[in-house]
């Protein structure tokens, strides 16, 4: 029936401004190009399409109020929405990952990092190379940067992560460049020492959390202890010290994330228990990628798409339903899309984002100073592929790195105007293609997106979202709106005059 309604010629000039459209939870879905969105019901689409002349003023208010009729269009409005919403198109690379090492004491079974042994200190990164990596993010055009941590264990080679952070905060004093810093960590190794520093020095944590206990230990094996047993100790304790500096604990806090793998979709609702029980505010259900190690174990822990949606759909549900009980918790997936559907402004999230972030927002600086266009790049080179590589801390020049061909090319497979899947999709106003991932598993930065896993997933996460919307369930949309409320995050944020 839809096909029929939106190939059906009309007597009458459409009176909509360009539209795409999908079917969604018994409606149609209408969304424009520069984000507005509406339900209709197929009659009330048929009637637009082929008789707007006979649209009752109900409809035709709900079209405008939406922003849908071309004969109410502020075009300087929109275009002014339209800029809002990629102004990180004028920024430059804002996210600068710094691999300081290869050497992990974890064992996971979907590593992404393709770790080394704890003995390798070899793929450690010299402070050498770690003050030319910082040199380098400090040139970029972004009036404010984060440089994060990663490995391996960036805890292995701390007295490097404690250098960089000490060197790149004097150094911005000649760039007074807003500055905040990232470890990505699983934990294990944190002392005190090491916990006074990153506290004291506003280094944001991260870790990962897969649940309870005997998962998580399952999928993430410390040869020393329980890998489970010392990431919670470490939350606690680093969240407590937040408390006792007077920081409200509901902004500051270890920010956790979950890999979903076979093993994860069992029990979503202990998942989330999991998180809500170390009084995590948010959880991020993210799949495997296909990089790394993962490349070659995906087909034994991955999940098939629609289980994976599957598992999504039933954790969210059950997230909305704590909600409704008081329990502030939500999920990250959602709250990036949410934020580009329901609000004027982009969450600039680096994977979702039209062109991606590769080169343009984000580089990576491996342990040896080779640099890539992103994390994912870098990911992919320690199998073997240096594809993604786009010079060296020792020679290369900022502008080098932001126009190296291999950094056009993919802004160019990630522009979804060009895409030609994604220019006709509804959810393309929201949307984003990551050209690693086409390249890893179609061989191409392009990709096919109706072949791809990719855009699988972004379609289904989309529809459970619209679903929800259009079902005017004011319960669940009260918490939607509540997920995209912009985070503050001054405390972590280092000015050019800040000690």
């Amino acid at each position: 029936m839809l096909s029929q309604i939106t190939k059906s010629p009309s007597k009458d000039p459409s009176p909509l401004v360009p539209v795409r459209v999908r079917p969604v939870g018994g409606r149609v879905l209408l969304t424009n190009p520069w984000g507005d969105w509406i339900g209709l019901s197929e009659a009330e689409l048929a009637l637009v399409m082929e008789r707007p002349s006979e649209m009752p003023a109900e409809l035709e208010a709900r079209l405008r109020e939406r922003h849908f009729l071309r004969a109410s269009i502020d075009v300087d409005a929109v275009a002014a929405r339209v800029q809002q919403k990629h102004r990180y198109l004028s920024w430059g690379p804002k996210l600068h990952i710094m691999v300081v090492t290869l050497r992990c004491n974890e064992t996971c079974v979907y590593c992404h990092a393709s770790r080394a042994e704890m003995d390798r200190t070899d793929t450690d990164m010299s402070i050498e190379t770690g003050e030319r990596s910082v040199d380098l993010a400090l040139s970029s055009t972004a009036p404010g940067i984060t440089i994060e941590f990663q490995g391996g264990e960036p805890l292995a080679n701390f007295p490097v992560v404690k250098h960089i952070v000490e060197y790149a905060i004097a150094r911005n004093r000649a760039y007074g460049k807003a500055i905040d810093f990232t470890l990505v960590s699983n934990l294990a190794l944190m002392d005190e020492e090491k916990a006074t520093f990153l506290v004291e020095n506003r280094v944001q944590v991260c870790t990962s959390i897969d649940g309870p206990a005997a998962l998580h230990d399952k999928q993430r094996k410390l040869i020393s202890g329980s890998a489970h047993g010392e990431a919670v100790k470490w939350i606690k304790k680093l969240n407590q010290r937040y408390e006792a500096m007077g920081l409200d604990p509901t902004l500051y806090r270890v920010e956790a994330l979950l890999t979903t793998t076979k093993e994860t979709l069992h029990d979503p609702k202990a998942i989330v228990d999991s998180y809500v029980d170390l009084g995590c505010r948010a959880m991020f259900l993210r799949p495997v990628d296909p990089f790394g190690f993962a490349a070659k174990t995906g087909s034994k822990i991955g999940t098939a798409q629609e289980a994976y949606l599957d598992f999504y759909r039933e954790a969210v549900d059950y997230i909305l339903k704590l909600n409704q009980q008081g329990v502030q918790v939500l999920e990250r997936f959602a709250s990036i899309f949410l934020t580009k559907i329901l609000t004027p402004d982009d969450p600039d999230y680096l994977d979702i984002r039209s062109p991606c972030g590769a080169g343009i927002g984000q580089i990576a600086y491996n342990w040896n100073g080779r640099v890539y266009t992103c994390d994912e790049g870098r990911m992919l080179a320690a199998t073997g592929d240096e594809f993604f590589q786009i010079g060296e801390v020792g020679t290369a020049r900022y502008r080098d790195l932001v126009r190296h061909e291999t950094v056009r090319a993919m802004t160019v497979a990630s522009n979804l105007d060009a895409q030609p899947d994604c220019v006709t999709c509804a959810y393309k106003p929201y949307c984003g293609v990551c050209p690693v991932f086409n390249y890893a598993t179609q061989g191409s930065l392009h990709g096919r997106m109706r072949d791809s896993a990719w855009c699988h997933v972004h379609k289904g996460l989309q529809d459970y979202l619209f679903g929800k919307l259009l079902s005017d369930d004011t319960a669940t949309i009260e918490s939607f709106h509540r997920w995209v409320t912009v985070r503050e995050r001054a405390h972590y944020v280092h000015t050019g005059t800040s000690s």
